[in-house]
């Protein structure tokens, strides 16, 4: 059974740097596309940046140049860092698999779907503040 656990999140000052990361159990990294999602109170859940088992990357909105995604495949790990973040990147965090490849969003221009992903994780909160 695939399992994931995202682990990372706290409180951090504006401009401040976080990294998030999302261990996989119950499935060997080979087919891949890998996602990070936010919610934050009141809103709906916002892509942020996903990477696949051939490297591409991908990132939406207001994170760009800012956040960077990464693996380490050996590990069946996923990371998020968080660079001068900002109080509305406050949010849960999600992170999110899916073992079927390539996704149409990572081969096209449209935007990173979180329909196109089976495997969700609980969840870690991220608040920042001064």
């Amino acid at each position: 059974q695939v399992h994931l656990q995202e682990s990372g999140g706290g409180s951090v000052q504006p401009g401040g740097s976080l990294t998030l990361s999302c261990v996989v159990s119950g499935y060997t990294f080979n087919k891949y596309c890998m996602a990070w999602f936010r919610q934050a109170p009141g809103k709906e859940r916002e892509a942020v940046a996903a990477i696949d088992d051939v490297g591409r990357s991908k990132y939406e909105g207001s994170v760009v140049g800012r956040f960077t995604i990464s693996q380490d495949s050996a590990k069946n790990t996923v990371f998020l860092r968080m660079n001068n973040v900002r109080p509305e990147d406050t949010a849960v965090y999600y992170c999110a698999a899916e073992f079927r490849t390539p996704l149409p969003s990572m081969r096209t221009a449209q935007p990173l779907d979180p329909q196109e992903y089976t495997y969700w994780g609980q969840g870690t909160q991220v608040t920042v503040s001064s």
